[in-house]
């Protein structure tokens, strides 16, 4: 089976940073995409930033300029470094991959299970 563990969530001051990291394990032949997500309470999931393979990043405006995502394929880990963060920043956030299970052949998306991020004013 395949997992994908977030680390690096926590607390943070309005203008301060974090690192998340997302590492997908298990029977993977190959990734196509990797990504995070977040929910804030009360709201639908939203994309923040993806690392694909052939388009490559892509950010959502509320993070651009803000957010860095980057992928070390060797290890089949993504991360998001966060920085000037904002009170409406706070959220789970999640980490989502696209990927081919060995010995099939249809890419299917695989969730983490969050992790929090919340920043205080």
């Amino acid at each position: 089976q395949v997992q994908l563990v977030e680390s690096g969530g926590g607390l943070v001051q309005a203008g301060g940073s974090l690192r998340l990291s997302c590492t997908a394990s298990g029977n993977i032949f190959t990734i196509n995409a990797m990504g995070w997500y977040r929910q804030a309470p009360g709201k639908q999931r939203e994309l923040v930033a993806d690392y694909t393979n052939d388009v490559g990043t892509n950010y959502a405006d509320s993070v651009k300029g803000r957010f860095i995502i980057s992928r070390d394929n060797a290890k089949n880990t993504v991360y998001l470094q966060m920085n000037s963060l904002k009170p409406d920043d706070t959220a789970v956030y999640y980490c989502n991959a696209d990927l081919l299970v060995t010995d099939t052949i249809v890419f299917k998306a695989y969730w983490g299970k969050g992790t929090l991020v919340t920043v205080s004013s």
